[in-house]
């Protein structure tokens, strides 16, 4: 603890300064451009034992919950709204699939920030504040992981059917196995 607080003004500030990072973070990744949000960075590339995605499902089961994550698209003017998939054009998808890293990269930024809360707290609430951020965070970044995966899937279904759309997408996402877009819910 850097400087010492009463406790009141230590869960005031802390509420503070979650509430700011949150609405911060969120907006200031949305005002980058997205063409930085290149699906093959070291930080969102897919890794091999992600396969298909249903690692996620395994292991987390997100079926079961992902549709109960919030999409905080709807609180700025350039959010890009990740709830549902509104169609199936290969160029929408492609920028889904960007937005995925977007999202995925605020989240990581979120947590990154969290270490900040020790300044003023004492070690065992910083401790707190680091496990709220994964907690927080986590399931959220899971989610656009599993979501990449499977509109890449669905972005190779396209292409096969057309193969200028693979051309045009800026998006490269080779896989075994495609899926339908009915059969995607992001």
């Amino acid at each position: 603890m850097l400087f010492e607080l009463p406790i009141v003004w230590i869960i005031v500030l802390d509420i503070a300064a979650w509430l700011c990072i949150h609405m911060g973070t969120s907006w200031a990744v949305t005002q980058l451009d997205a063409g930085r949000f290149d699906p093959d960075h070291p930080l969102f590339r897919l890794r091999a034992w992600e396969g298909d995605g249903n690692i996620y499902d395994r292991l987390f089961h997100i079926r079961r919950w992902k549709k109960w994550l919030p999409d905080g698209a709807a609180l700025f003017a350039k959010g890009f709204p990740k709830k549902r998939l509104a169609h199936a054009d290969p160029v929408y998808v492609a920028r889904f699939i960007r937005e995925t890293c977007r999202g995925e990269f605020a989240h990581w930024l979120m947590i990154a920030i969290a270490p900040v809360f020790f300044l003023w707290n004492y070690w065992y609430a910083g401790i707190i504040m680091i496990v709220y951020a994964l907690a927080f965070n986590l399931p959220l970044i899971i989610a656009q992981r599993f979501n990449r995966i499977r509109l890449g899937l669905l972005l190779d279904a396209l292409a096969r059917k057309s193969p200028a759309i693979a051309e045009g997408s800026g998006v490269d996402n080779t896989s075994a196995d495609a899926h339908s877009s009915s059969e995607i819910d992001t």
